[in-house]
């Protein structure tokens, strides 16, 4: 029959096909997908490109499917750019460099009501109780976690149940992205810093109010160590006071004496003329009981230049 082809004429044709689909899926797979990867974990954006599995997948349809599937994918590809490349018309859009700022009015009423989550727990009226941890859940708890721990003791079981279902939901949410960060560290290139510079100030933030056992706490701020290690051999300049103090304290809260020191010196090194420079070292030596090295260090603070702060000029007056 004349309108078919001939069986050697489609060979050729699948040959010519199959070709195609190999250098389809050899680009896309190990060049596209790569390339496109790095690009948008720098940006620190949602990947949302196709992945070498997708690649594969087209692959098997275009080599089944011979000059149809490639042509199927190629339509749907100019489809799906053809918004892309037409010219926009703007005719109709108009900027304006007028804002509207929205102002809501302070809910007197019930802000007359609100008293601090401590005292309600002091004075332990259920009342108050519970609207102080009602008032809680609706804001940010990550930064009230450590109050929120002295509720669950309460008398009020509701109260208590409230303040466990808070705990439970952030810890998770805190453990979740602990494990996320760690594993971006791990794929990071070897000068990228992105996630540690991320992680260590996101873990201080919640190891610091010591809502987690004491077991927990010191793995915790193990691995806020190790993201700090993995900082300090990619690029120590990064590292600020901030950093190195809260590496410190975190360290020096579970006991971890050795390796506090040995950050406390880097600190030392990196910064000298800091007031955490000294104040972490105070710290450190009074936990140690390393009573020269801490009137030591005193004296070094008073002959310095160092700005210091009310806490720091108690415990001279105290002990200087």
């Amino acid at each position: 029959m004349s309108g078919m082809l001939s069986e050697r004429d489609f060979v050729i044709l699948w040959l010519f096909n199959l070709l195609a689909a190999v250098i389809y899926l050899i680009v896309g797979a190990l060049v596209v997908s790569p390339l496109r990867t790095r690009k948008e974990r720098k940006a620190k954006v949602e990947v949302r490109h196709d992945n070498r599995r997708t690649y594969l997948l087209r692959f098997g349809v275009m080599v089944l499917c011979p000059v149809v599937g490639p042509l199927f994918f190629l339509a749907a590809y100019a489809v799906f750019r053809l918004p892309l490349w037409m010219q926009a018309s703007l005719e109709d859009v108009v900027f304006s460099k007028e804002r509207v700022k929205t102002k809501l009015n302070a809910d007197e009423e019930r802000e007359r009501d609100i008293i601090p989550l401590e005292e309600a727990l002091f004075v332990n009226k259920s009342k108050d109780l519970r609207m102080v941890m009602m008032n809680t859940i609706r804001g940010d708890v990550s930064s009230t976690l450590g109050t929120i721990l002295l509720a669950l003791n309460s008398e009020d079981s509701e109260t208590a149940h409230y303040a466990a279902s808070i705990l439970s939901g952030a810890l998770d949410e805190f453990r979740a992205r602990v494990r996320q960060l760690r594993r971006a560290i791990a794929e990071e290139e070897e000068k990228e810093t992105g996630a540690e510079l991320e992680l260590l100030p996101y873990m201080d933030r919640f190891l610091k109010q010591r809502v987690f056992s004491g077991l927990e706490q010191k793995k915790m701020a193990g691995v806020m160590a190790e993201a700090a290690q993995s900082l300090f051999d990619k690029a120590p300049d990064q590292f600020t006071e901030n950093h190195y103090e809260s590496v410190c304290l975190r360290l020096l809260e579970t006991g971890n004496f050795a390796e506090t020191e040995t950050w406390c010196g880097r600190l030392s090194s990196q910064y000298p003329d800091s007031l955490a420079a000294y104040t972490c070292r105070l710290k450190l030596y009074f936990s140690t009981q390393n009573r020269q090295a801490f009137f030591d260090t005193i004296a070094a603070l008073k002959r310095s230049a160092v700005v210091i702060d009310s806490e720091t000029l108690e415990l001279i007056q105290v002990f200087g």
